[in-house]
């Protein structure tokens, strides 16, 4: 049997408009995890059927029109590739493949079972809400006897920040699962499934940190 075919592979989402130094992250983090990458962009039409896990990257804002929330102005939004992403969340569901959401792939999955967004928290009254950072500088409080405690294996955790919508109301199914000192939900997951989970971080740019690594590990392991 080709070594290859037993990597379990992962579609990955982007955007068009991706840099090829955060392409390089998505296909570093899901590699060193055990797992090969297809990339999945709007416009084309790669197949999917052969897809054992899926992660929902980060990227443009989502379309305020999808969740009921106010327009925000001046952000860029990308509706081909919202459709996209909820096409594929409902091939996930069907198959019951594992997914993991990263910041703007978290907010999509709430928007898909149901829930809403803030369309845009800068200005928010809330501690530390509008910290925009690549480096693990925002703290993170980790709720006990959640899979993501489990992954991450510790209470409180730093993480990046690049994001300025943040998930509201969660959708139907979702706990969650940790929380920054705004109070702002920074994990969620979904009990019911095989594997469902969404960071509001950036976990594959901080990679040197293990902690934040298992989160692919166990996306692969679950893919496997």
């Amino acid at each position: 049997m080709a070594k290859n075919a037993l990597r379990p592979l992962i579609g990955v989402t982007m955007s068009r408009r991706k840099s090829r130094i955060a392409r390089f992250f998505d296909w570093l983090a899901v590699k060193r995890a055990g797992g090969r990458v297809r990339f999945l962009m709007p416009g084309g039409d790669p197949p999917t059927d052969d897809l054992d896990g899926l992660v929902v990257g980060g990227g443009d804002d989502i379309g305020a029109e999808i969740y009921g929330g106010d327009i925000v102005p001046d952000v860029r939004i990308d509706p081909e590739r919202d459709a996209m992403e909820l096409a594929l969340l409902e091939q996930a569901e069907t198959r019951d493949l594992p997914v993991l959401g990263i910041c703007r792939g978290a907010q999509m999955m709430n928007v898909f079972l149901g829930g809403t967004l803030y369309g845009d928290i800068r200005g928010m009254p809330r501690d530390k809400t509008t910290m925009r950072t690549v480096l693990a500088r925002k703290v993170v409080a980790i709720k006990p006897e959640t899979a993501i405690h489990a992954i991450l294996g510790t209470d409180t955790i730093r993480v990046n920040s690049l994001h300025h919508q943040a998930m509201d109301r969660l959708g139907a199914g979702l706990e969650v699962s940790g929380r920054d000192r705004g109070d702002f939900v920074q994990a969620m997951e979904r009990p019911d499934s095989r594997f469902f989970i969404g960071v509001q971080w950036h976990p594959e740019f901080l990679a040197f940190d293990r902690r934040h690594q298992n989160l692919f590990r166990a996306l692969i392991a679950a893919a496997a």
